[in-house]
Order: C-alpha cells, then sequence, then structure tokens
C-alpha cells in the first residue's frame, strides 16, 4: 500500500497516459480504416490479446469475515505454471482460450495461426489484433497469417489492454483455495475458459471499452 499526502498535486504521469491511450484509439481506427479499404466486402474486427500465468503458488483475494474473526485460505506455495492466452474482440465479447505449458516465438506463432483459422481470419473477415510487447510477440522472425493484422500497445499501459480485464474472471474457481496438483489446476482452468466462452455479456461488460472500434464494413 502506498501512502499519498491528500494535498499532494496530481501526478503528471496520468495526463501522460491518457494521452497514450488517445494516440492508441486512432492508431487501432486508422489501421481498421486502412484494412476496410483494401477489402470493402470483407468486415474487419478488432481482437485484443494477452497472457495470464497460473500456478500452485495460492490465489488469494480478500473475503468479508464475520467482525472479530479472520478469514483463512489453505495454501501450499509451489512454483509450477501454466498459461492462459485469450483472444477476445471487446466490441462482441466473442473469445477464443488456450491452455498451454510456457510462452516462446515460435510457439506464439503457431497459437496466432491456429486463432487465425479458427476465426476465419482471411476468409469471413480481417482481424486487427492487439498485443503489448512481450518479447515473443514481436514481428521480427513472426510470420502472421494472412488477414491478421497486428497493432502493438505503447509499453507499460496494461490498462490499455482489454485482455487484461479477464483474468480476475479466470481466477475465480481457484481463489483462496489449494489446487494438488498442475493437472487438476489445468482441468480446472480449461473448464472455466470453456464456461467463459459462452458467456459474451458477461465478456463485455469487462473487456468493452467504450472508445473500442466496432465492427468495420459489418452489413
Amino acid at each position: 500500500m502506498r501512502h499519498v499526502d491528500p494535498d499532494a498535486a496530481p501526478e503528471k504521469p496520468e495526463v501522460g497516459v491518457a494521452r497514450r491511450g488517445g494516440g492508441v484509439q486512432k492508431k487501432i481506427e486508422d489501421v481498421v480504416a486502412e484494412e476496410a479499404a483494401k477489402y470493402p466486402r470483407r468486415p474487419v474486427e478488432v481482437f485484443a490479446s494477452d497472457e495470464h500465468r497460473l500456478g500452485l503458488k495460492p490465489v488469494t483475494r480478500r473475503v468479508l469475515a464475520p467482525i472479530g474473526e479472520r478469514p483463512t485460505a489453505p495454501g501450499h506455495h509451489r512454483f509450477d505454471w501454466l498459461y492462459v492466452t485469450a483472444f477476445v474482440s471487446p466490441a462482441t465479447g466473442e473469445t477464443f482460450w488456450y491452455v498451454h505449458d510456457g510462452v516462446s516465438k515460435p510457439f506464439f506463432e503457431k497459437l496466432l495461426a491456429t486463432f487465425a483459422r479458427e476465426a476465419k481470419a482471411g476468409v469471413d473477415h480481417t482481424l486487427v489484433l492487439v498485443l503489448d510487447n512481450a518479447g515473443w510477440h514481436g514481428e521480427t522472425g513472426l510470420r502472421v497469417t494472412e488477414g491478421v493484422r497486428l497493432i502493438f500497445l505503447p509499453p507499460y499501459t496494461p490498462e490499455l489492454q482489454p485482455a487484461e480485464t479477464l483474468w480476475a474472471l479466470v481466477d475465480e474457481p481457484i481463489v483462496n483455495k489449494h489446487v494438488e496438483t498442475i493437472n487438476a489446476l489445468d482441468e480446472i482452468v480449461a473448464k472455466r475458459c470453456f464456461a467463459l466462452a459462452n458467456e459474451r455479456e458477461t465478456i463485455k461488460s469487462r473487456a468493452g471499452f467504450h472508445w473500442w472500434p466496432k465492427i468495420a464494413n459489418s452489413n
């Protein structure tokens, strides 16, 4: 917890973040317009993607408890991990979920191709995909499937990434609980992601940033 003097002036970086947010919005809108002009009969939809690491180290949150009683949660710190990658359309709430055991550029290239195929990129529509600057996302040496165009957020701006808002939903089944094995965690998280894929309104309520562009060339 950081204590702030109530009489202190607002910090300047907040203004910088606001300006970067406006810049991201314009950048996305410009790219959508370019892709819409290239293929006037093909809808252009903007997705966002992010990775989330979960493991056998417990996920804890504050909970309500009777006055005078301290809530407890069982836990056993172990450092085995798995990853969840989400691709989300904030405009529609559609999501594609993938659970895996590591991250790398070769893996991300294959994952991107899988997402493009399942989302029918280049067939039904063009997908503009917003990513952060993780090393394995970089365009250098990365083959990008036809029908997908990448856009990168400014550094250190997770608040501009709609997919970032989904991790609290993914964590819910394991919060303040002890999970015995990584296989058990894999099963719990996979079931949760499957369920969330059918909860588009819930996803939109989280990831549907007001400035996110709607589908272009939509009939």
